[in-house]
């Protein structure tokens, strides 16, 4: 497996790889990898001759007061781990060489952008968008795969591709969940014993409004979901910083539950640790 740390070897890497037929898959990553990323590896290994992790924590997309110095970051073992899974190269490039000293582009979606994680996080979906576009750039990948757990990241980039014409298919990899329910985050390790059963309360704010569903015969209007849902968190203590039911591919609100409709969450679990899921409301046939 290759190490590439500069923007001048990734692409000269890449280019001898499209010269030699291979298909290329790129999954991007903060690091501190979890089984939740491997996954996303697997998938792409199945679908691409070669692959291509990212290992960027990108000051872009971190707010004053978030966890940027704070990312727990183990670049050794992730390297480790993601050749175990196969993966052509890593590429880890500094925050100084992916952006330089006179950086001054942003891209922004401007409309997905909004609301959800986008009203906690002004700028954070620019930041994600901007080195998405540089990551894409710089690998040229057929294809790239995403997790569903960021659910608006993942419609955002869908939106990016068709509006820029980048000639990338996005794959979007199911939540990867530990056998408790709660989705896989690079910040679960973050939580105490106690921090981490209230944090359960996510799952089961989705179970309760599937269950909702299932039992009115998808009848129940999202404000009765969103209201048990409420109770459910309240229970554990845990306040919501949203709780919607949207579309899954434009992110509008629903009212009537149909077969795209999904129930977003985030909350802070902790002072410093916000976590976020979801969960189709109804199952695929």
């Amino acid at each position: 497996m290759k190490i590439v740390f500069t923007l001048a070897e990734i692409r000269k890497t890449v280019d001898s790889w499209r010269a030699a037929g291979e298909r290329l898959a790129l999954v991007p990553t903060m690091g501190c990898l979890h089984p939740g990323h491997l996954a996303l590896m697997r998938a792409a290994r199945r679908q691409a001759d070669k692959v291509i992790v990212s290992i960027f924590v990108n000051p872009m997309q971190f707010g004053p007061g978030e966890d940027f110095d704070a990312y727990p970051r183990q670049f050794a073992d992730d390297c480790r781990l993601a050749a175990e899974q196969g993966v052509a190269a890593v590429f880890n490039p500094g925050a100084d060489e992916m952006y330089g000293p006179f950086f001054q582009t942003r891209v922004s979606v401007a409309h997905l952008s909004q609301g959800m994680c986008g009203t906690g996080r002004p700028g954070h979906f620019d930041g994600v968008a901007t080195v998405v576009s540089k990551l894409f750039q710089l690998t040229t990948p057929h294809l790239a795969v995403f997790g569903e757990k960021d659910l608006q990241q993942l419609a955002i980039i869908r939106q990016l591709v068709r509006d820029l014409n980048f000639p990338v298919e996005i794959i979007g990899h199911p939540i990867v969940r530990d056998p408790d329910g709660l989705a896989m985050s690079s910040r679960n390790r973050y939580l105490s014993a106690e921090d981490r059963q209230r944090a359960l309360c996510l799952y089961q704010s989705i179970g309760v409004a599937r269950a909702l569903v299932s039992e009115n015969q998808q009848a129940v209007t999202a404000s009765r979901i969103l209201a048990a849902v409420t109770e459910t968190l309240a229970r554990s203590g845990v306040d919501a910083e949203y709780a919607v039911v949207v579309n899954q591919h434009s992110l509008e609100p629903e009212e009537v539950i149909g077969p795209d409709s999904v129930l977003a969450l985030a909350a802070r679990i902790t002072r410093t640790v916000r976590l976020i899921d979801n969960g189709r409301l109804i199952d695929e046939e």
